[in-house]
């Protein structure tokens, strides 16, 4: 199975039950609340006029985060969560530049600062739980987890059976190469504040279009610079090699010369 969340936003009553679950089962303070995602608030819901949105990791499926990682503290796992290795984070918040969600958070105030974010309970399902915290507490059947395929086929079955409930889309279905986290909203996703200006294709993929261009570009590179260094060596020869001035110049003096010389 690969493992998905599917969050239907005309169906969550906004009790927070998500929230706080999330912060129990991951060990998180309790004190900022839960409008705002952050190093201790790993999901989160926001009243955005009379709608409850519920925001965390969107999980994708070839995630940017992972591919920039220089050690390999993120990863994409078989189960369809993306993961985090604290003991490997070198710190370089690279993955915070690359989601295009916006989603990783780092711990600015911590001594031994790491990235945070959802990592889909994946610890706590590799200890017997059944489904993440969030998914397990929902009184409403707002969030559920599941089968990716499953899900968007659920998905898709609620919006044929209620179109005038739904708007006509599945967010995360194709954003950014698609998601392990798909949402169903009754209100435009832009009102709500989603990110609806991503790319359609995997933002790695993207990545990798400019980077195979490189070795052209640093050949070319190369051998301009290694003109310029033929031309500034050149240059600097030149300008150390003594001057011909002619072979008048080196002829030793005439007999006369040194005869006065001598009788001084």
């Amino acid at each position: 199975m690969k493992a998905a969340i599917l969050t239907d936003l005309t169906r969550c009553i906004g009790c927070e039950s998500c929230v706080w679950a999330c912060k129990e089962a991951n060990g998180l303070s309790r004190a900022d609340g839960a409008k705002k995602l952050s190093d201790t608030t790993y999901t989160t819901l926001e009243r955005k006029g009379n709608v409850n949105v519920r925001r965390q990791c969107m999980h994708c499926e070839e995630p940017a985060c992972v591919s920039v990682c220089p050690v390999g503290a993120l990863q994409k796992s078989a189960s369809g969560a993306v993961t985090y290795d604290a003991n490997k984070c070198m710190g370089c918040r690279y993955c915070m530049i690359a989601c295009p969600f916006g989603i990783p958070k780092y711990e600015w105030e911590s001594v031994a600062p790491k990235v945070q974010k959802c990592t889909m309970c994946s610890e706590r399902m590799g200890k017997g739980a059944k489904e993440p915290a969030c998914t397990s507490v929902c009184p409403s059947g707002a969030t559920v987890f599941g089968d990716r395929d499953a899900l968007l086929r659920e998905a898709t079955r609620r919006i044929e059976a209620e179109p005038n409930r739904y708007v006509q889309h599945i967010f995360g279905q194709r954003e950014a190469g698609g998601t392990s986290v798909i949402y169903l909203s009754g209100v435009p996703f832009e009102q709500l504040g989603f990110k609806t200006d991503v790319q359609m294709d995997p933002y790695p993929r993207l990545t990798w279009q400019v980077l195979s261009k490189l070795p052209n570009v640093v050949s070319v590179a190369g051998v301009g610079l290694l003109g310029v260094w033929w031309i500034i060596r050149r240059r600097d020869e030149l300008g150390h090699k003594p001057h011909d001035h002619g072979a008048s110049d080196h002829q030793p003096p005439l007999p006369e010369a040194r005869g006065k010389d001598e009788t001084k």
